[in-house]
């Protein structure tokens, strides 16, 4: 074991605070977990601080909490025999140090008290398992009984007991494996992820919101890709995202072949990573080819195609959120938005873009034009030098043009000038279907560019049109 000490890392005045109030209850603790990992690898201070107590956390946190300014209000979780502290800027949850045993059809676990190290045990992995004291005989020392410090220097995850026990008892502890390996930029050992693939169907015990919550921090990582190519590896991602997987391999005929779409996705969302922390245009950019897989065709005049793929995707990513339990509000709208549209800047990009055509993009994407065309720049993974420059320039011309276009036609989230109840009143009609073929005239007239997005345009042109479907003589 190793006994280095450590005080620096309690520089806080919280650590004294809790030491004396477990001293006066005569119970040992440590701070343990993710604090320790961060300040070891020098990633700043966390904000949420686990303490194990060997004896009652409960106890520990109300005495804890009658000692900080403000009193601050204890939360207690009787059922984990966890509460929780919230003193400033700091999260502290206290437990009890405890050893668990599992049953193979739940990843809840049967609690009894133990010891310090029992409750090292039953962390998940080497690296999260390394505690320092906060008692007064050995303040600030470090307790890594299993190499943990090690295996931070050589960037390993490895589960603290022998790596099939630890996955099979609390299967999220797979998708945690490879979501530390992806925000640490940290290798799985072998054996480790060969315990994973072997335990993969055992993902299935565990909520669909736990494994989106560890799906949202492999997104929000630096280098996404590493996580997925990691749950692809495992074959976790067939269970979790079967749309993924099959866009997977390349097919050949007569010669003809199309680009693995699977990984290309995986570019295209570390490429746009790069630009943006918003994890919903990101979930977008994982989503965006979803289509490709189930419109794959192939045709002898014009090789492989993938017509209305974009349409397909849209659908799929509603019935893979619900599938998920993911929200189906305004977020589940805008990714679905985004895969929509994925392709129609490319589309003008390659073409030359006219006015009405960017008009009809900046009236379809509304407030999130900004987001699609960052996603469609994200999607430009060519090696070949010469076109990767020459779409990047293109793409700068229909951004320009897009701040010309809006500029002087304000299409943006548009509405039309003219209402359905002024048409109504113009030419003395009830609800009907007129109302809405002169209401969509007026629209398609401005996107258009026939006439100015301006009132006494559209009223002209409503009043011309009203006469060609017979409303006025």
């Amino acid at each position: 074991m190793t006994h280095l000490n450590h005080e620096k890392a309690l520089s806080n005045p919280i650590f004294s605070i809790i030491s004396e109030a477990s001293h006066e209850l005569g119970v040992d603790c440590y701070v343990i977990g993710g604090f320790v990992r961060d300040y070891l690898l020098k990633r700043g201070t966390a904000k949420d601080i686990d303490i194990v107590a060997i004896g009652s956390g409960i106890d520990l946190a109300k005495k804890v909490a009658s000692k900080l300014n403000g009193k601050p209000e204890v939360s207690v979780f009787k059922n984990f025999g966890t509460a929780m502290v919230k003193h400033n800027d700091i999260e502290l949850e206290f437990v009890g140090a405890r050893k668990e045993s599992y049953h193979s059809d739940s990843r809840k676990p049967v609690v009894e008290n133990g010891t310090l190290e029992d409750d090292q045990k039953r962390r998940d992995f080497t690296i999260n398992a390394l505690a320092i004291s906060l008692n007064k005989s050995n303040y600030g020392e470090l307790l890594d009984p299993f190499n943990g410090i090690k295996d931070l220097d050589s960037k390993i995850i490895r589960t603290p007991l022998e790596p099939g026990i630890t996955y099979s008892d609390d299967p999220l502890r797979m998708m945690r494996a490879i979501r530390f390996a992806t925000q640490l930029d940290f290798k799985i050992f072998d054996a480790s992820l060969n315990a994973i693939k072997e335990h993969k169907n055992r993902i299935k015990i565990i909520s669909k919101e736990r494994i989106v919550d560890e799906l949202h921090k492999i997104l929000a990582s630096r280098v996404p890709s590493l996580g997925f190519s990691l749950l692809h590896k495992t074959d976790l991602l067939n269970y979790i995202l079967p749309e993924l997987t099959a866009l997977q391999g390349i097919e050949e005929i007569e010669g003809q072949r199309h680009k693995d779409n699977f990984w290309h996705t995986l570019e295209v969302v570390d490429n746009i990573s790069k630009n943006t922390d918003d994890v919903w245009l990101r979930w977008a950019a994982l989503l965006h080819d979803i289509g490709k897989a189930p419109t794959k065709r192939f045709d002898k005049k014009i090789g492989w195609t993938f017509h209305g793929h974009e349409f397909i995707g849209s659908k799929m990513v509603y019935k893979l959120f619900k599938r998920l339990r993911m929200p189906l509000n305004d977020k589940m709208k805008f990714v679905r938005k985004m895969v929509l549209l994925s392709s129609r800047p490319i589309v003008l990009a390659e073409d030359y873009a006219t006015d009405s055509a960017v008009r009809r993009l900046i009236f379809d994407a509304g407030d999130h034009i900004e987001q699609l065309m960052t996603l469609c720049e994200a999607d430009i993974t060519t090696k070949n030098a010469k076109k990767q420059k020459r779409y990047k320039n293109n793409f700068k011309i229909v951004r320009k043009k897009i701040i010309e276009v809006e500029e002087r036609d304000h299409v943006r989230n548009f509405q039309p000038p003219i209402t359905g109840e002024e048409i109504m009143k113009t030419f003395n009609l009830k609800p009907s279907k007129e109302i809405g073929i002169l209401k969509e005239a007026i629209k398609e007239a401005i996107l258009e560019g026939e006439i100015p997005n301006e009132y006494d345009a559209a009223h002209a042109y409503m009043i011309t049109k009203a006469k060609k479907i017979g409303l006025v003589n």
